[in-house]
């Protein structure tokens, strides 16, 4: 190390039951295992829940992360998952199997693409109780 440069890796961690629960972690270490692990706790810690009905979303939701800018509605059954890229992952891994999403900011940076995505359905409301 004497006059040379010290790496540091960084890892980004999504976690996700696919029954509604979503995590991102992001963190740095001296190595790639110490930088995985710290990011996988801070995802354990950030993990939300959001409320799925038959597989999709309950509204259409609209977030904004930085320069990222991500739009997601829900879809009929059978209607699959159209989405690309980071929303697609970050949908797949929240037990999301109906839903349409873009992303409609102006960058094309795949983390800031996630982090719009979680903030998106961190957005979503709890569908309202059926009146009997």
């Amino acid at each position: 190390m004497a006059g040379g440069k010290r790496f540091r890796f960084r890892a980004t961690v999504l976690l996700g039951d696919g029954k509604g629960r979503i995590g991102v972690g992001v963190a740095k270490g001296l190595d790639v295992e110490s930088s995985i692990g710290k990011a996988k706790a801070q995802a354990k810690k950030k993990l939300i829940n959001i409320d799925l009905v038959d597989g999709t979303i309950t509204h259409e939701v609209q977030a904004k992360f930085s320069a990222a800018k991500v739009l997601i509605k829900p879809a009929p059954a059978g209607h699959g998952l159209m989405a690309g890229g980071s929303p697609r992952i970050v949908l797949k891994l929240a037990g999301v199997q109906n839903a349409t999403a873009k992303c409609v900011g102006s960058t094309t940076n795949k983390l800031t693409n996630a982090l719009a995505t979680v903030e998106a359905l961190k957005k979503l409301k709890s569908p309202k109780a059926k009146i009997k």
